[in-house]
């Protein structure tokens, strides 16, 4: 699949993926949980290509405090949060640092899911089949959170599914989610946003509106 590298837009990689998944005979009662805001482009294709139901997991990083793009774990829905230990072990950061980080992506976590979501109730997961979908994976840590709230939930079992994914985040995944789809593993792989064209940030709206024209 390296051939398709780089993908137009999430739309693409979305038809991509949901063409390479549907190849693969899915469940019948599959519900397609994607990753906001990038993720959720991608699911919807997805959920197209399979007719399955379109939901969200609201993820966030945990940045270390001076340099926030740089992930010390990841917190999810019901308060599911991994921690990069080894990591918070080499930088010497406190306890009372990361419980203030993780306060301000709870808070957060709790906003997004009221925007995206409105009055809806999230989608019932027990005993159905998930396929969990991002833009891509580059440490892992946030789908490894999304992952781990999921399974809490008690879904006979868990597909993860991306365009794109550095060959270490696609083994840490597949060893907790048992299975992990991913259309191209290039190498080297610095960000997932280098294997796209068109990579602008998908907004609040559009993830809105997303969801929205997968429920009607």
């Amino acid at each position: 699949m390296k051939s398709h590298l780089p993908f137009r837009d999430r739309a693409e990689a979305g038809r991509l993926l949901g063409a390479e998944l549907a190849s693969r005979n899915p469940q019948k009662d599959s519900i397609i949980l994607a990753l906001p805001r990038g993720g959720v482009p991608v699911g919807f294709e997805v959920a197209r290509a399979l007719a399955a139901p379109l939901d969200v997991v609201v993820v966030r990083k945990l940045g270390v405090p001076w340099q926030p793009e740089l992930a010390m774990g990841a917190i999810a829905s019901g308060g599911v949060r991994i921690l990069d230990e080894k990591l918070i072990r080499q930088k010497g950061i406190p306890p009372e640092e990361i419980e203030t980080v993780a306060a301000r992506e709870v808070e957060e976590v709790e906003r997004r899911e009221l925007l995206y979501r409105g009055n809806r109730p999230p989608l019932e997961l027990r005993n159905r089949p998930v396929v969990l979908v991002d833009d891509g994976l580059a440490t892992g840590s946030s789908m490894l959170a999304a992952v781990k709230c999921v399974k809490s939930l008690q879904p006979s079992n868990v597909t993860v599914a991306v365009p794109v994914a550095s060959r270490q985040a696609c083994t840490l995944i597949r060893d907790e989610a048992g299975d992990c789809v991913c259309l191209a593993t290039p190498t080297p792989f610095n960000a997932v946003g280098e294997w796209y064209q068109d990579f602008r940030q998908t907004s609040d709206t559009e993830v809105r509106e997303l969801l929205r024209q997968a429920a009607c």
